[in-house]
Formats: structure tokens, sequence, C-alpha cells
């Protein structure tokens, strides 16, 4: 919507009714609307190019690397050796591109936005880096709940990343305990899943309802966080499996498994690993009192 740009050299953000950031615009590459979202690809002064969903940075070439690769690598790594990966989401390319790493056999991406997915391989070369052409990808255009519900495919490792949920968009019925139940019945024995959980600070309510939900489907269930700096936050994931724990990896697994990643990675090492996963004592108190979402009663945030 217009009036979230205001002047046409500012990105407006409201972040609640009460704050709002904002950023110098350098040029508008793109703008326009999809069956299901508003649209813009601007280049600002800060962070270079920005993908902006109805008036939200969902990423920058500046920091995209530090959110998908702390979404992407933990499970990956937790994992003994994921050959089948699911993608819910990640219109982008870059949660795909992250996975293409690993030496898997096939990786189904489901995205609802077909259209948003054209633009980004358009304007947003530099986030897929020619992942959608790989032949192991098979790219799905419909509901992820859906799918997984429908399809008789399990998985290694099942990553969910998705826009935040939003009062009133679909969004808000993958964050619920119906739906971790969906994913729980397609992974593999010795699988995991991952979903970014939103900010733990600015959104920690939200935060710990999703981690309350997910431990409340599988016994093994981890919070962690890192700091993307185009989101001006500490922002949080959860990981869980039903046997799998990313905190008791050891120092020596971890390092032989990352070192057959392909390529280098520019945030993600075994210090970082063990400093996402501790997590302060304000966010352990709040995930104490924090509710499960349900179908009926799903989390949303507060704007």
């Amino acid at each position: 919507m217009a009036e979230e740009f205001g002047w046409w050299r500012w990105l407006i953000q409201w972040e609640s009714p009460y704050r709002a950031d904002m950023l110098a615009v350098k040029e508008h590459v793109y703008s326009g609307k999809t069956k299901y979202q508003k649209v813009d690809i601007l280049i600002t002064y800060t962070y270079g190019k920005c993908l902006v969903l109805d008036g939200k940075i969902q990423s920058s070439e500046c920091d995209e690397w530090i959110y998908h690769e702390a979404l992407v690598h933990p499970a990956m790594l937790t994992h003994d050796d994921p050959k089948r990966v699911a993608i819910i989401g990640g219109g982008e390319g870059a949660t795909l591109r992250e996975v293409l790493r690993h030496n898997v056999e096939q990786v189904v991406m489901v995205d609802l936005d077909e259209e948003l997915v054209n633009l980004c391989r358009k304007y947003l070369p530099e986030w897929n880096k020619g992942a959608f052409d790989d032949p192991r990808v098979r790219l799905l255009f419909m509901d992820g709940r859906k799918f997984l519900e429908e399809t008789d495919e399990e998985f290694d490792v099942i990553i969910l990343d998705l826009t935040d949920p939003v009062p009133g968009t679909p969004s808000v019925f993958l964050y619920t305990k119906e739906f971790y139940s969906a994913v729980e019945k397609r992974l593999s024995d010795g699988g995991l899943m991952v979903t970014q959980a939103t900010s733990t600070f600015y959104s920690l309510d939200v935060f710990a309802t999703i981690y309350n939900t997910i431990a409340s489907v599988f016994p093994i269930a981890r919070g962690y966080h890192a700091y993307v700096p185009s989101f001006e936050a500490m922002w949080g994931f959860v990981i869980a499996s039903r046997d799998k724990d990313p905190c008791v990896l050891d120092e020596a697994a971890f390092k032989e498994r990352l070192s057959s990643i392909k390529g280098e990675l520019r945030f993600y090492n075994w210090e970082i690993h063990r400093a996402m996963f501790a997590l302060p004592p304000y966010v352990l108190k709040k995930i104490k009192e924090a509710r499960i979402a349900t179908d009926d009663n799903p989390v949303c945030l507060p704007i």
C-alpha cells in the first residue's frame, strides 16, 4: 500500500501502532501485487537490495545469508545424513541455495505464491544463485500445509521458511499444533524440522508460543536466535525432532559434517552454533508462561 512508503524516497515499516522504522530508498526496482501479497523490490542505502512484502523487509542482500544459514544448517548438520528435504515457503530461493550445499538427493520446495517466486528469479538472482535450476529440485506451487497433509512422502529435514503469522493471513495456520503434527508425520526416522519463529524480543510472546506449540508435538524442541541487522532484532528459530538434539552434537562430529558443505559459509560455525542456542533468562521465563497455538486459537503478531 502506498501509505506504507510515505514520501517516495523512504520505506516506512510499522512494527506496531507506536513504532516505525524508516529506510532511505535509493531505487525502486519493482512494485506490484500478486494474488496473495504486495511486493516491492527496493535498493536502500543501508541494506542494498531488499525484498519487501506487505510493507516489511523479508530479506536484504546485506545480511540475508545470516538468516538463511541460521535457518538451514543447524538442522541439516544435526541429521546424520540428510538426503530428502522439504522446504515450505522460501520464495527467494536462498533457503534452497543453502540446502543444496549439502549432499542431498532431492529437495521439494512448496510455495503458495508462484508469481512471487518468478519475481524473485527475475529480480533477485543473487539470492538463489541458480538453485531453482538444480536437477535435484522439485518445485510445487500450492498450499504447504495441504501438501504435507496429503503427501505420503517422507523427508529427513523439513524447513519452514514462512511469512510471519500476521492476523487475517493463511500463515497463522502454519504455526499451530495441528500443522506441526502434520509435519511430524512426514519426517523419516531420525528426521528434524525447523521453522523461523519471529523475534525473541519484539514478538517474544509469539516466539514463546511457537516454541511451546512445537514442544507439545515433538519430544525434543530447541529454540535459538541470531541477530539480523535488516530486521533490527534478534530473530528466533525452533528446531525439533523425535530423537535428534542439536545441543548435544559434539564438536568433532559438527566440524566433520561442516567440512562437507560446498562453498564457504559467512556466518555459521561451531562457535555460532553453541552461542545461538544459549537463550537468556527473559526468553526462558516467557517460554514457561506461554500457551499452545491451535487452529481454533492461532498465534498472531500483535500488530
